[in-house]
């Protein structure tokens, strides 16, 4: 699947374990009694793939970043629900980490939603930043993944994350 296009049928079996360890590793740093499973995850992200594109991906990169997308929709979405059942509840508001360390995976509910919606904006500035944090944020990917996915160097890939982190982190501590 490196170049051409090929139909869901053709990919799934190709892709399937991998978006399956993927997901197992994201969803293993989820919150204890995280009610979404991986095999959910990436049969959600599947279905709203297979239904966006009509299946049909132009590389590696261009499927994986698709992925990363409808990962990210699955896991904001459940965290908006989470957080609905919350509201009230008192709980104190959480930042995302200071940019000098990672962030992390098992994101709490607000860290979640709050990258999301910074995300957005950092879309609008930087695109490729904005994509590498969807690959590593949302679907967990290692950078030596996500700069393969990518088709980066993975030292431009990690001067991409710094930027990125380094930005989330004022975006989300200082809302313009």
């Amino acid at each position: 699947m490196e170049t051409g296009e090929c139909t869901a049928e053709e990919l799934l079996p190709a892709v399937y374990e991998e978006l399956r360890r993927l997901a197992s590793r994201k969803m293993a740093g989820e919150r204890a009694g995280h009610t979404l499973q991986a095999t959910a995850l990436v049969h959600e992200a599947w279905l709203r793939l297979e239904g966006a594109s009509g299946g049909n991906w132009k590389n590696r990169s261009h499927f994986f970043g698709a992925a990363a997308e409808a990962m990210r929709r699955i896991l904001v979405d459940h965290a908006r629900k989470h957080k609905s059942q919350k509201r009230g509840s008192g709980a104190p508001k959480l930042e995302l980490e200071t940019a000098e360390a990672s962030i992390v995976v098992n994101a709490p509910s607000d860290e979640l939603i709050a990258v999301h919606e910074a995300l957005g904006r950092l879309e609008a500035e930087d695109s490729q930043a904005a994509r590498l944090v969807k690959l590593r944020y949302f679907v967990g990917m290692t950078m030596s993944e996500a700069s393969e996915a990518m088709d980066l160097k993975k030292r431009t890939a990690e001067a991409l994350w710094t930027y990125a982190k380094a930005w989330l982190h004022r975006e989300i501590k200082n809302p313009s």
